[in-house]
């Protein structure tokens, strides 16, 4: 199963960085509270801890969209940044679950196991069996 698709490893990485850059990335990191409320967050009183975090969220999100971008598009670091991809897509699942299990998340994040278990998935099948490191 591992790189079943590898001959589409680079258009993967460009299409899940368009799509993950619009959906994700980029609200996190300019709109962190309004990308909150759209996933089902209440906000608290005191915001600047969340805009904070929010931001340096987006902004470690918008660093992998790059990795994708340049990956997809020039082969460059390609195992590096499929590698990176599987170990942020494993602990979003960790991530997800545990706030699932202790009933501290909105619905549209438990929805997310789902959503990252898949993108690990698909970055499996569509891993590079024969790109340079």
């Amino acid at each position: 199963m591992l790189g079943l698709w590898s001959a589409y490893s680079q258009i993967f990485l460009v299409v899940l960085a368009c799509v993950t850059s619009l959906v994700f990335a980029l609200p996190i990191f300019l709109v962190p509270l309004t990308w909150a409320r759209w996933f089902g967050w209440r906000i608290p009183q005191e915001r600047d801890l969340a805009i904070y975090f929010g931001r340096c969220l987006g902004a470690f999100i918008l660093v992998i969209e790059a990795l994708m971008l340049r990956a997809g598009l020039s082969g460059v670091g390609l195992l590096f940044t499929y590698q990176a991809l599987l170990a942020v897509a494993c602990m979003m699942v960790v991530v997800h679950i545990w706030g699932a299990l202790l009933r501290i998340q909105p619905l549209s994040e438990t929805l997310e196991i789902g959503m990252y278990g898949g993108m690990f998935l698909l970055s499996v099948l569509f891993y590079p069996l024969h790109a340079a490191s």
